[in-house]
This record gives structure tokens, C-alpha cells and sequence, in this order.
């Protein structure tokens, strides 16, 4: 199947002619191609977008609203077309793109919908000053948005969402490795009323598409997600324009586990925080800290818990975890087993590739569960993005904390305790923009979301999404 860019409302082919493949996980093999886009093809959706922003940027919250919820609707609709798609793009699981990935995709639509018509202005009046200041939020203008292939219609919607609802026009790059679901996105923008040029959707890769968005001098804003190492690049090139700038970047999230939890509750949350998506969530639990009281017992249930989980076909309802997302990152993590045999590390479970039947070229790998004795390792210290977890013990609260705050991202953590003075004093201290006490996952939209340290800067998310793709203006009014 060949994808195109979505420009003006239409689908066309890159100006170069250029393309590149696309692969599905699963099976190894080449079934479609992309856009290999460059900067003519950003700066033809740049000119879009500007000519749909003067119009678009004077609707009415409430006509935005509509169009919003009516996006959200056909999401919804074509909900198994979708999770085909992003299943067949990914390797996750088709239960788990239907149950998540799509579903959230029409939730960010939606939230953002009737969050639009609640952004209120503020007015402060100066009491015997005769004054009165009030603050308006302009949307910025053209902005840009860069998504990742691990969550590719539910990242790539949480950022479109608020930047169209604020009444921007957005110059999109879904990951040139799943690339599908942004493709479908397109038709069920212009099914649903959205104007041409109000998103325009460019495919290819970072260093050429990407760079191209990054680097526009009127592009005014660009909110990306993505690995550390790219936002670092981003706002190398960013900053001195002066742009707004919001990076959801990488994570080595640590989950703490005290005796007095609840344990069969913590147990299973464990298994999913480690290993859903197949550990290719920025917020999954790969370092696993467990109280020296329960840490014998912990390993054993928590081994025998990950060894019936279903490596296999994706389609396949009773699959657990599905392929890794392309051969070069399968390769990537597997690099990781070895390291973390050299730095002293003992494979408690898995650690290998997994031949599924019928699909022997796929992108398969076993759940890992790798036992430490020290936390200062590379295994422990940089983001894996697979299906890897550590345990290690710890015998105090001081320790734990210690070793949870020392890497250098700070994204999310989890937390397990019944303690509720433990629990007051833990989340404080934990370096975090993100901590789940007795649960995981667990998402309000209304909530900021975002990392401290090299897991980003800006916070997405409720108002705090608005308020990035907006700017404010104050206006002080002298009365007599």
C-alpha cells in the first residue's frame, strides 16, 4: 500500500518522487512504501497551513468543538480499521490497539473538544488604580508536531487535538516507522468538516522531513516526543529561533515496592507496567525495586506470573506480547541482555528471540527479567524501550530513594505502600514529572504530563496544552 502526504486536503506523492519502505513487524516483510519527503514537500504544507490560519484562527471555540467531536465519532466508528492498521504497523497486539491505542486516540479528540470551550481569559482589576488588566489567548499561528512509532494515533492525536482546537494550523510527522494510522487520520479529518490546510500531514524521515519542520523560520512552536537524544538535537536547532519548544523525551522509570502493598494488586500491575506494548512505552516500570523482605518471594511469582505470558501473532486474541518494531531495535535490545551479563546481571527469565509459527521473520522477543546487585550499570542508567525489566533489593526507604532518583530521567515512577506518611514523603522526594502510588497508567487528561531532568521540558496535557499553543496578551484599560 503506498502512503501519501496529506496536504491542502489532498493526498499527493512527494515532490523527489522519493519513497521509502514500510515494514511489518510481524512478519519482516516489506508491504507498502512512504513519502521520502524533503523540505519542498514541508514548506508546500507550511503555505497551507498559513493560508487556512487567518480563517481558522477566527471560528468560534464552539465551531472548533464540533469539528473535534466529530473526528472523535469517526475514530470511533472505524475503530477495527484503525487497530488493523496500527497493529499491522506496529507488532502490538490488535486487543491492545483496540482496547488503548484507538479508543485514546478519540478521547484526546474529544477531551480537547470540550476543553476548548471551557479556556477562560483572566481579568484583574487594580482597586483604586481605576484599572483594569485582562489577559487574551492568541493562538500562535503554523506550529509543528512530531510523534513516535510506540503509541502512533494516540501521540500523534494528543498533540494535533489542542494545537488545532487552540485555533493553530499544524505541520505534522508521524514516525516514519508506523506511519499507517496518521495516513487514515486524514480521511477522517476531511469526513468530518475540518478545512483544508488546517492539518497537513508530512511523511518521511527526521533528518530530512523532520529537520525541514524544525528549522522553518515560521514554523512557531513544535512539540515533539521522542528519545532524548533527538530532543537535545531539536532544541540545538530551536532555540536560538526562539520558538516555543515542548519535549516529552525518554525514561527510566523506577517501580518501588514496600512489604506492606498489596501485594496479588502490585503483582499484576507489575507485570503489565513491564511489559505491555512490549516495554516500548516511555512510562513503563523497567527498574523494579523491591523490599528485601519480599524479594525472594517477589522474584519467583513475579517469574512465573511473566513465563505464561503469550509471545506470538499479534492477530492472535490470546497474545500478550507482539513483535518489537523494527529488526534494527529487536537487535538493539537484545545488545542490551549481553551488556547486562557483562556488568554482572543474572537472566532470571527469557533474554532470547522467539520463533512464532508462520511468522519465523518476524520481530519476536521474549519477556526479560534480569536480577541486579548494583544499580550502577548500563542496563539501569539508559532507556532500553523493550520488553527488559531489573529487580534489585533495597532494605530502606532512604535507599530506595537513592537509587530511584539516580539516573539522569526523571519521566514517572511507581509507587507501592499502604503507608500513607511513607507515601506523602516518597512522591515528594521522588525525581519525577509523573508518580502512580498503588497503580500504574492511570491517566486523567486534565492532568500535566511530562518529565524533569533528560525526560523533557513543557508539560502536556488539560489547559497546559492549551496554554503551549497559545500566547498570551495582556491589555491594561485606564478608566476614569
Amino acid at each position: 500500500m503506498n502512503i501519501k502526504n496529506y496536504i491542502n486536503g489532498t493526498y499527493i506523492n512527494p515532490k523527489t518522487n522519493s519513497w521509502l519502505d514500510n515494514y511489518n513487524p510481524a512478519t519482516g516483510e516489506v508491504y507498502g512504501q512512504i513519502p521520502n519527503s524533503s523540505a519542498e514537500d514541508v514548506e508546500l504544507a507550511y503555505k497551507s497551513s498559513k493560508d487556512a490560519f487567518d480563517s481558522w484562527s477566527q471560528t468560534t471555540s464552539e465551531v472548533r468543538s464540533k469539528i473535534l467531536l466529530k473526528i472523535a465519532t469517526i475514530i470511533e466508528e472505524r475503530l477495527d480499521e484503525l487497530a488493523m492498521a496500527e497493529s499491522k504497523d506496529n507488532g502490538k497486539p490488535l486487543s491492545l490497539a483496540k482496547a488503548v491505542d484507538i479508543p485514546r486516540a478519540a478521547s484526546n479528540f474529544r477531551f480537547f473538544a470540550h476543553a476548548i470551550t471551557q479556556f477562560s481569559s483572566e481579568s484583574h482589576e487594580s482597586v483604586g488604580e481605576n484599572a483594569m488588566n485582562y489577559t487574551l489567548r492568541k493562538p500562535i499561528g503554523v506550529v509543528g508536531c512530531i510523534s513516535p512509532w510506540n503509541l502512533p494515533l494516540y501521540l500523534f492525536t494528543w498533540k494535533i487535538a489542542p494545537a488545532i482546537a487552540a485555533g493553530n494550523c499544524v505541520v505534522a510527522k508521524p514516525s516514519e516507522v508506523t506511519p499507517m494510522t496518521a495516513f487514515l487520520l486524514g480521511e477522517i479529518c476531511a469526513e468530518a468538516g475540518l478545512p483544508k490546510g488546517v492539518l497537513n500531514i508530512v511523511h518521511g524521515l527526521g533528518e530530512f522531513a523532520g529537520q525541514a519542520i524544525i528549522s522553518h523560520p515560521n514554523i512557531k512552536a513544535i512539540s515533539f516526543t521522542g528519545g532524548t537524544k533527538t530532543g537535545a538535537q531539536i532544541a540545538k536547532v530551536a532555540a536560538p529561533m526562539f520558538k516555543k519548544l515542548s519535549l516529552e523525551l525518554g525514561g527510566k522509570n523506577p517501580n518501588i515496592i514496600f512489604d506492606d502493598c498489596d501485594y496479588d494488586q502490585m503483582l499484576e500491575t507489575t507485570v503489565r507496567s513491564s511489559f505491555a506494548n512490549q516495554g516500548q512505552i516511555c512510562l513503563c516500570g523497567s527498574r523494579i525495586y523491591i523490599e528485601e523482605t519480599i524479594f525472594e518471594k517477589f522474584k519467583v511469582d513475579f517469574v512465573e506470573k511473566v513465563s505464561k505470558l503469550k509471545v506470538g501473532n499479534p492477530l492472535d486474541e490470546s497474545t500478550n506480547v507482539g513483535a518489537l518494531v523494527s529488526k534494527v531495535h529487536q537487535e538493539k535490545v537484545l545488545s542490551y541482555v549481553s551488556i547486562a551479563k557483562e556488568e554482572g546481571g543474572i537472566l532470571l527469565h527469557g533474554g532470547n528471540k522467539v520463533n512464532v509459527d508462520g511468522l519465523e521473520n518476524g520481530y519476536f522477543m521474549e519477556p526479560t527479567i534480569i536480577e541486579l546487585t548494583l544499580n550502577d550499570c548500563r542496563i539501569n542508567k539508559e532507556e532500553v524501550f523493550g520488553p527488559i525489566v531489573t529487580v534489585m533489593p533495597f532494605k530502606s526507604e532512604s535507599e530506595v530513594l537513592h537509587l530511584a532518583n539516580d539516573v539522569k530521567y526523571g519521566l514517572s515512577a511507581s509507587l507501592w505502600t499502604n503507608n500513607l506518611n511513607r507515601t506523602m514523603r516518597m512522591t515528594n522526594k521522588i525525581e519525577s514529572g509523573i508518580v502512580w502510588v498503588n497503580t500504574w497508567m492511570q491517566r486523567d487528561l486534565r492532568t500535566p504530563f511530562g518529565g524533569v531532568k533528560d525526560s523533557g521540558v513543557g508539560r502536556e496535557g488539560g489547559f497546559e496544552a492549551l496554554r503551549f499553543f497559545t500566547e498570551s496578551k495582556n491589555i491594561c484599560i485606564k478608566y476614569s
